[in-house]
């Protein structure tokens, strides 16, 4: 299952370019009152949850692949993840409550708006969940071969 692990820091970024495409969809089919934008939303939402699982799955093996945890890179890790269970939750709700209240007939009016707070509220997310993301790339290479093989050779 390497493989997963080490296609996690590529398999991210599509669940990530969906969602903020989600949120703007959502937005855009508000403004403009065009119901193309709204169905299109949905789709792109029910897409991009697909990816946040894929994302998941892969990060659980890059976890499971890295072998130098210390305290900090620990630190880093645990707010990564917290942020990407608060993310990929709080999609799942969104699509949940979007079709529940699209199959009652109720998802108009104040609710779209309501809809764009979430958009946004989720947008924060998964900044949070990919800058601890970055943080452990950056700081301590994790994912990265440079700094795989680094590790190899200090041993």
């Amino acid at each position: 299952m390497e493989f997963l692990a080490d296609i996690h820091t590529k398999a991210v970024h599509f669940p990530i370019a969906l969602l903020i495409t989600y949120s703007l969809l959502e937005i855009i089919g508000l403004i403009f009152n065009k119901k193309l934008f709204t169905q299109t939303a949905f789709v792109v939402l029910i897409t991009g949850i697909i990816g946040i699982f894929i994302a998941v799955l892969t990060g659980n093996q890059a976890f499971e692949a890295y072998q130098h945890w210390n305290e900090a890179s620990s630190n880093i890790f645990n707010s990564h993840q917290f942020y990407a269970n608060i993310t990929t939750w709080f999609f799942v709700f969104i699509a949940a409550l979007r079709t529940f209240l699209v199959v009652k007939k109720k998802f108009n009016g104040v609710i779209k708006y309501l809809f764009i707070l979430f958009a946004v509220i989720g947008i924060f997310f998964i900044y949070k969940t990919a800058e601890f993301g970055g943080e452990m790339i950056n700081k301590f290479g994790i994912g990265t071969e440079y700094k795989n093989e680094q590790m190899q050779n200090d041993f």
